[in-house]
């Protein structure tokens, strides 16, 4: 079973900077393909970004180039660094892990708590 708990989320302005983290328990942290989601209100949970165990990185066209997703496997934990952020980027961001490569939530069966990020404008 594997554990993750995001932060860093909060409320920031247009323009602003924020970086989320997201800590796993275990010790196979580096063999997993590790995955940032987001759910706005009265949406579907969308894909944002993905780092597979090589640090392969992809990224959703609404968030390319102003996101990058990173991992430390020392630390066990992935990040987000969100810039330039947008009132569109509202949303309950969460962080998923599985051995698989994928960009739907099907594709991931460890999921975190969430973490609200609110941009105002």
């Amino acid at each position: 079973q594997v554990q993750l708990v995001e932060s860093g989320g909060g409320l920031v302005q247009a323009g602003d900077t924020l970086r989320l983290s997201c800590t796993t328990s275990g010790r196979t942290f580096r063999i997993y393909s590790m995955g940032w989601f987001r759910q706005a209100p009265g949406k579907e949970r969308e894909f944002v970004a993905i780092i597979s165990r090589s640090t392969e990185a992809y990224y959703s066209d609404s968030v390319k180039g102003r996101f990058t997703i990173s991992r430390d496997n020392g630390k066990n934990t992935v990040y987000l660094q969100m810039n330039s952020l947008k009132p569109e980027d509202t949303a309950v961001y969460y962080c998923c892990a599985d051995l698989t490569w994928g960009i739907t939530v099907r594709d991931y069966r460890y999921w975190g708590q969430g973490t609200q990020v609110t941009v105002s404008s």
